[in-house]
């Protein structure tokens, strides 16, 4: 471990104190070690190399003081928040990669083999390697404030430190199961600490004023025999084979039938931990662990997580924040069921006057409804109170007259995606409000540019670009014309952070990023299909790659109305490569809503109505032809948007597809995936960026 350095770690120490056990009924004292990075609860403790070092050697220097009992705990708020991941991206070895997951095992194996009563502490957040330690102690308590997972499934490993081998003796293969893949994989869900003791993963949980206090006492209460737990031998529970089947549910779920190796692996760990020693089943993740660390899935994944990670915190070429003015009411344009989200959503975030209005009362009513349905149910689940919900309702203003738009600071539209449309709604708003209001647009694919042309201000205009649902998909499209000015810039992108989404600046161009890109791919695929492909063939040609849909599954989501939409819109500005299919036009013209549909056992099948107007071309091509072309168009089309200023960079493209389109971390949004796999030439990334350095 001496030669594998983090040069950026942020070093976690591990402090120790003898607490006198005296006062708490028992003899002796208790070696109490602290793990703490010496900063506040916004910088998670991490274990990186050093840390573990110093974890390793408060262990070896509690063992030495021979005390009643052993016990770890943290900073406040946090345990530990895992592994730290900085530096294994620089790792070009497997050796160093071998070190540094062992050293983990050795460490924590002390605590699990020790004869000396070892115990956790978890009086904050605990993930990974921390929820790892936790499990490696012989006995566990947990703050009720607390939250506890093992992400790493999520992040494109498993869990490395033992918590994959040990976790399924502990609690069950259901139990585990739910833990380190179904939690994982369901957008990293974590357990509350009333969960995690109804699992069996800890044995006490304790308010958090007194947590410390009642947790020493309870170490002392099993030192001197008062408490006691029996472990139980999981190995021939009756639900193993029902629990695996689940995880598999899990993964072909999250990634459409593709077989991604470091779910599979984990899968793989979990069903040997039945028959497998701990020891057997350590030297099982060793290799695993060093397999997944030095392959380009995981270096993908980490790129992609911290792309992620760091466009929460900034938004790349964003203005400076202190010109954003202030927003304190705000006006949507519409009442349909796209602004009617977008209402309810500033209405919660913003929690300031909302102007909603339609082209008649019957539709602006409608829309309220909407409004005050969605409050109600919330109220049901009590995810807010009744008082809360009647005072957002107060703030909802219904009208069908402009005029009432007077005083918004920020206005967006939600109308027919119609550009005359647009631009008249915008030169007649203009009359009513001042020339600092913003005029945001919830476009797809029309030019921002031209629904601002002939307007008194111009520069107010910004694309602003949400997907459906509005409420839960992470992405904001923030589009600039070459007139939006910087004031109009940030006051949109504070709305955004206040709406806690996660944005990206787009030039105002056809399709922003997202819809271009898909759009694009869509069209391989069905134009594909039009020139003869059996469609089951074309819609399964990339099951392979793990996207969370297939493409008529997809398509299905979106609406013919939509794609065809956008599809006219892209052809006629970018030219004949967006080809109009006559397939989907077809399913407009008779009103046909899907591909698919569910028969009478709710199995998906395809809908004979649309299945009747495909396209008949006599030009059918394979599943790899289909496949190749539309990952070949994917590079094609990326490389015009880099070199067209669309967006700025190649991470800008894989955070839009991560987040707009749902395309798993494993692929690191779609651009290592292509340079990977060779259809990007030249690549987009360097080598080590989203992959193992000279890879």
């Amino acid at each position: 471990m001496a030669d594998v350095v983090y040069p950026d770690e942020v070093v976690t120490n591990a402090l120790i104190r003898e607490v006198d056990l005296t006062a708490f009924g028992a003899s002796g004292k208790l070696a109490l070690i602290t793990i703490d990075n010496g900063m506040d609860h916004t910088r998670p403790t991490t274990l990186g190399p050093q840390s573990m070092r110093n974890i390793n050697a408060a262990i070896d220097q509690a063992i030495a003081m021979n005390p009643a009992g052993i016990a770890i705990t943290g900073k406040p708020f946090i345990l530990a928040a895992g592994a730290d991941l900085s530096g294994i991206t620089a790792l070009t070895n497997a050796d160093d990669a071998k070190t540094i997951i062992k050293f983990g095992h050795d460490a924590y194996a002390k605590l699990r083999t020790s004869k000396i009563p070892t115990f956790c502490f978890v009086n904050g957040l605990a993930l990974g390697g921390g929820t790892e330690l936790a499990l490696s102690c012989q006995y566990r308590t947990v703050a009720a404030t607390a939250f506890i997972g093992l992400p790493e499934v999520f992040i494109g490993l498993v869990p490395g430190w033992s918590g994959v081998t040990i976790l399924p003796k502990m609690v069950g293969p259901t139990n585990a199961v739910k833990v380190i893949l179904q939690n994982a994989l369901n957008n990293n869900t974590m357990l509350k600490a009333k969960e995690a003791l109804e699992l069996g993963m800890v044995d006490e949980l304790y308010a958090p004023v007194d947590f410390l206090e009642r947790s020493v006492q309870f170490a002392a209460d099993v030192i001197t025999g008062k408490k006691k737990f029996e472990r139980k031998d999981h190995s021939n529970d009756a639900d193993w084979e029902s629990a695996l089947a689940a995880g598999r549910a899990a993964i072909n779920k999250k990634y459409n039938g593709a077989k991604v190796k470091n779910a599979e692996f984990a899968l793989e760990l979990i069903a040997d931990a039945k028959t497998n020693t701990i020891e057997q089943g350590l030297a099982k993740e060793v290799d695993r662990m060093v397999e997944l660390m030095m392959g380009d899935e995981f270096r993908a994944s980490i790129y992609a997580f911290n792309l992620i990670q760091k466009s929460r915190k900034k938004v790349a070429g964003a203005p400076k924040a202190n010109l954003a003015r202030k927003v304190s009411k705000v006006g949507v344009v519409g009442a349909g069921l796209m602004a009617s989200q977008l209402a309810l959503l500033l209405l919660r975030n913003l929690k300031c006057p909302i102007v909603i209005s339609d082209l008649d009362q019957a539709r602006v009513d409608k829309g309220i409804a909407y409004i005050n349905a969605e409050l109600a149910k919330l109220v049901e689940k009590k995810r807010m109170s009744q008082e809360s919900a009647n005072r957002l309702s107060a703030l909802l203003i219904g009208t069908t007259n402009k005029a009432d738009y007077a005083g918004c600071d920020f206005i967006i539209e939600a109308v027919f995606e119609e550009l005359q449309l647009k631009n008249d709604l915008f030169k007649e708003l203009e009359k009513h409000i001042s020339p600092e209001c913003v005029l945001a647009t919830n476009t797809s694919s029309l030019s921002v540019e031209k629904m601002s042309a002939g307007l008194q201000h111009p520069n107010r205009v910004v694309g602003f670009h949400f997907f459906n649902p509005v409420a839960v998909m992470p992405l904001l499209e923030i589009a600039r014309t070459p007139h939006t000015d910087d004031e109009s810039t940030a006051t949109a992108i504070n709305v955004g952070k206040d709406l806690k989404k996660t944005m990206v600046i787009a030039k105002d161009a056809p399709g922003f990023i997202v819809n271009r890109l898909l759009t694009r791919f869509m069209g391989e695929i069905t134009d594909a299909m039009d020139e003869g492909t059996p469609y089951d063939i074309a819609d399964n040609a990339l099951r392979d790659i793990g996207f969370p849909m297939t493409p008529f599954e997809l398509f299905d989501l979106v609406g013919p109305g939509v794609a065809l939409h956008v599809s006219e819109t892209l052809n006629a500005n970018l030219g004949p490569r967006y080809r109009v299919s006559p397939t989907i036009q077809r399913l407009v013209e008779k009103g046909v809503r899907t591909i698919y549909i569910k028969d009478e056992s709710g199995k998906k099948v395809p809908n004979p109505d649309a299945l009747a107007l495909m396209e008949k071309g006599n030009n059918p091509s394979t599943a790899e032809q289909v496949k190749n072309r539309a990952l070949k168009a994917l590079a094609e089309e990326a490389r015009m948007m880099l070199d067209e200023g669309v967006v700025s960079s190649p991470q800008e493209i894989d955070l839009s597809m991560l987040l707009g389109a749902g395309w798993p971390l494993m692929l690191g949004g779609i651009l290592p995936y292509l340079d990977r796999a060779g259809f990007a030439n030249p690549r987009f990334l360097e080598p080590g960026v989203a992959s193992v350095p000279n890879s």
